[in-house]
């Protein structure tokens, strides 16, 4: 946790940020639906996009309390604005944190805490909703047992139509034939890999980037699983 005076700089700054440059830019992105690439620049200069990132990875690494105090002062403004770095610190990145291997860390993370990269978490479908358990989304076994094939689709994911890394729960076969969900890594130019819709329309939260996706063999080494094959379940429940 950073101590008394540091969180109060940064708490301040956040603070001005969103009185001073988000607040007035509202209704511009609105209506735009996009919030501006200056203002996008300006929340990777202040370390938004890396809060919950170790620091060994470029990142703020704020505790939760630090974090939440940090939620606050931008609950201030349109929630649109946290969407663009709220993934990043949250569910596109906590199971890199949580359940990566070195090298995914180390490959993926410092662009995370910088913005650089933007990720996703791809577990909404059109006939499973957001229930984890119910994913349909499939990832087979290549004859070789170097690769998953994943087949499937995506919508209502945040940053999905302009990520750089997406999380994508699939499910891998079990001798029942029931399948378990497994989380992989995904990068969308992979072969198969289609962005169906960049930007859904929405009542409400303009300015999200809420996308849906297709998979078609999409071929995902071995190495992009994250954490345990059949395992998926946890590292969704725990982001």
């Amino acid at each position: 946790a950073f101590d008394a005076e540091s969180r109060e700089r940064l708490i301040d700054q956040v603070r001005r940020f969103v009185t001073e440059r988000l607040r007035p830019i509202e209704a511009k992105v609105a209506e735009a639906d996009e919030v501006p690439a200056e203002v996008v620049e300006e929340m990777k200069a202040l370390g938004l996009f890396g809060l919950s990132i170790p620091e060994a990875y470029g990142g703020l690494g704020l505790s939760m309390e630090d974090e939440c105090l940090v939620a606050f002062e931008l609950g201030r403004t349109s929630p649109a604005f946290r969407s663009v770095f709220g993934t990043n610190v949250g569910i596109g990145s906590q199971g890199l944190v949580m359940f990566g291997t070195d090298e995914q860390k180390a490959k993926y993370l410092p662009g995370v805490a910088s913005g650089e990269i933007i990720t996703s978490f791809a577990l909404t479908e059109p006939e499973a909703g957001s229930d984890a358990g119910g994913v349909r989304t499939t990832a087979t076994p290549t004859d070789d047992g170097a690769a998953y094939l994943l087949n499937g689709v995506k919508h209502y994911i945040t940053n999905g139509g302009i990520a750089d890394v997406l999380t994508v729960m699939a499910r891998t076969p079990t001798p029942d034939g029931k399948g378990k969900v497994t989380a992989f890594l995904v990068t969308p130019d992979t072969p198969g890999f289609e962005v169906v819709e960049a930007r859904a329309e929405k009542c409400g939260i303009r300015g999200t980037a809420t996308g849906k996706m297709r998979f078609t063999d999409v071929r995902v080494p071995k190495e992009n699983v994250l954490g345990q094959v059949g395992r998926g379940l946890q590292a969704a429940l725990r982001c």
